[in-house]
């Protein structure tokens, strides 16, 4: 990662623009063209440098549901019940990590009542259990990882 891809990153992490030309603009501020800004997002989404580049909805908000979710996954099923998993439209956000329930990821849904029908349909694809932890409160954190 060269330091113009570091400096989009930082940039684009605190927001993108909101005009007729978001991309020009961010470019401008840059101090690259847009072909490059959007040759390099591309590239860095192609080889997985960036996972995901999009706009953040608020499901709740908007009619929907969210929920953090939770799995104990055995380390030779991981890779395969991810795959499951994240075959949901419905799945943002999956992560490993280093205890029991080894499998963390976000759902949003359409509406509240599917949140239960996508953990039903998880749970008969993979055959393990999911814990569902709906939020009780939200906080902002802000948080941004400088490059």
């Amino acid at each position: 990662m060269d330091a113009t891809d570091r400096a989009i990153i930082n940039r684009l992490q605190h927001g993108f623009p909101i005009c007729e030309q978001p991309y020009e603009e961010a470019a401008a501020e840059l101090g690259i063209g847009e072909r490059e800004l959007l040759e390099r997002l591309r590239a860095m989404l192609e080889d997985k440098r960036l996972s995901r580049f999009g706009p953040m909805y608020h499901a709740e908000r908007m009619g929907g549901g969210l929920s953090l979710c939770a799995m104990s996954i055995p380390r030779s099923d991981f890779e395969q019940v991810a795959e499951k998993v994240n075959a949901f439209p419905e799945v943002a956000h999956n992560y490993a990590r280093e205890h029991s329930l080894n499998m963390w990821f976000v759902l949003a849904t359409d509406t509240p009542e599917r949140i239960q029908q996508v953990l039903r349909e998880i749970e008969e694809s993979t055959g393990y259990p999911v814990y569902n932890m709906p939020k009780k409160q939200e906080f902002f954190i802000g948080l941004h990882f400088t490059l």
